[in-house]
């Protein structure tokens, strides 16, 4: 099964992407939605370097609150641990693991769970919904968003995308002689929001809150998301990450001069689900 989180590449985490304001209201958003309350236990899963395990934080924190940070990567799961040094302690625990062994790793029922900007990573997505599932308590709610789904880019960003991913490519060739994998280029399958609901309904859920939020996104977004190593092996398989990194930035610069923009839009799919 795929990660569901950042893998062990120092250097190549979400966490530069996490500190631009878009992503922290959208992130937001999510968990005000969730409607959470003070004393509760809630598990992010996924939880990369902190950036929402925060944001909980800040909604249910008392002597009574738990929130459990689970991430695959001890390159992340480090980084998180220093974006939450105050934090550490009773009030927040740090779980190195994947979501797909979260009743190993959670034994005892929690309030609420959180899967940020990950689930579209996860390839045996009714086992993970399986696991979340089982760990919630009856009357708790599963929250997730994602970006990366059919219906992420507007069609007025369509452009955009096609002249970096192009550029992008010519940047690698040109400067280091390199082509993506392509035995391995076949992108993971993207759901519709449709989708979504359907798979959430046929796994013991149903949809509570649902929202499409669209986020104008600078160029530094995009910079930064060419630094994270699950995106650039993702549309750049088989490319070293440093040469990968490179040329993605470098494409997505030489895209926004050519069509002289500022931003593109990008749209986030928010869900909050409580059992059926």
């Amino acid at each position: 099964m795929a990660s569901t989180a950042e893998t062990g590449h120092t250097g190549f985490t979400l966490d530069k992407f996490a500190q631009h304001p878009f992503y922290h209201e959208v992130n937001k958003r999510l968990v005000a939605l969730t409607q959470l309350a003070k004393g509760q236990r809630v598990v992010d899963l996924g939880a990369g370097t902190g950036a929402v395990t925060r944001l909980i934080v800040q909604e249910v924190a008392n002597h009574e609150a738990e929130v459990i940070a689970v991430e695959p990567s001890e390159t992340a799961l480090e980084v998180a641990k220093r974006n939450l040094e105050e934090f550490r302690g009773a009030l927040v625990r740090f779980i190195q693991g994947g979501a797909e062994m979260l009743t190993q790793l959670v034994k005892k029922p929690v309030d609420a769970i959180f899967f940020c900007n990950a689930i579209h990573l996860v390839e045996e997505k009714d086992q993970v919904l399986h696991e979340i599932l089982q760990t919630l308590r009856e009357d708790g709610t599963f929250s997730f968003n994602t970006s990366f789904y059919l219906g992420a880019e507007p069609p007025e960003a369509e452009l955009f995308y096609r002249r970096w991913m192009m550029k992008a490519l010519r940047v690698l060739k040109k400067e280091y002689g390199l082509s993506p994998d392509k035995t391995r280029a076949e992108a993971r399958h993207r759901l519709t929001e449709d989708e979504y609901v359907a798979l959430l309904n046929s796994n013991g859920f149903k949809v509570r809150d649902k929202e499409v939020v669209r986020v104008q996104v600078p160029l530094s977004g995009f910079e930064a998301i060419s630094e994270y190593s699950l995106w650039i092996e993702g549309v750049l398989p088989g490319v070293p990450l440093e040469a990968g990194a490179y040329a993605l930035a470098k494409g997505a610069r030489l895209a926004f001069e050519e069509l002289g923009i500022t931003e593109s839009p990008r749209n986030w799919l928010l869900v909050v689900a409580s059992r059926a």
